[in-house]
């Protein structure tokens, strides 16, 4: 699966926005998890939600990306395709929560695979802000870019952060990075 890429990084570091604008230039991505999840939890009163059941919206979470990859095995692989967010996202979620993470959950990060090179979207204060579904403060979209760059080097990943510059020039970044595929 080289041609499976993940961005990942804390909430509110420009990953979405980059997402689309790497759609508009034609590549396809996979939809974000958690925001959807959220969304769809509140609309039913349900209980899997990160302030309510973290560990029950990580197994969703889980669902959810292990449905994702599935999926993307299903376009042609001449040009690179986007994750927004990766199964070892989980695990930084639950380290993150204080949880420990399940056994099934390091199975699915190295059963399911995706190319070595993982961008990462620093924390910049600067672009940040809260939404409905993304209630973290500054200090916690800090807290879960370092959880998320350490869980990748553990699990053996090799994270290219991604330049705090325009949106067109981060595309044109992983564009170059992701060359072997255009």
């Amino acid at each position: 699966m080289d041609h499976f890429y993940i961005l990942t990084g804390g909430p509110g570091s420009g990953k979405t926005t980059l997402l689309n604008v790497l759609k508009q230039r034609g590549y396809q991505h996979s939809q974000e998890a958690g925001r959807h999840i959220i969304q769809d939890q509140v609309k039913i009163s349900g209980k899997a939600l990160p302030w309510l059941d973290p560990a029950l919206f990580a197994e969703m979470m889980l669902s959810w990306e292990m449905r994702s990859h599935l999926l993307a095995t299903q376009t042609i692989p001449d040009k690179p395709y986007f994750f927004d967010r990766g199964l070892a996202d989980i695990a930084g979620y639950l380290t993150l929560s204080g949880l420990p993470v399940p056994d099934h959950v390091h199975q699915a990060v190295k059963h399911f695979r995706y190319n070595k090179t993982v961008f990462i979207a620093p924390h910049w204060p600067e672009i940040y802000q809260g939404d409905q579904e993304r209630k973290q403060s500054l200090q916690e979209a800090e807290r879960t870019f370092e959880a998320m760059h350490s869980v990748y080097q553990d699990y053996g990943f090799t994270l290219m952060e991604l330049p705090k510059a325009d949106v067109k020039a981060r595309a044109d970044f992983i564009l170059a990075h992701t060359a072997e595929f255009t």
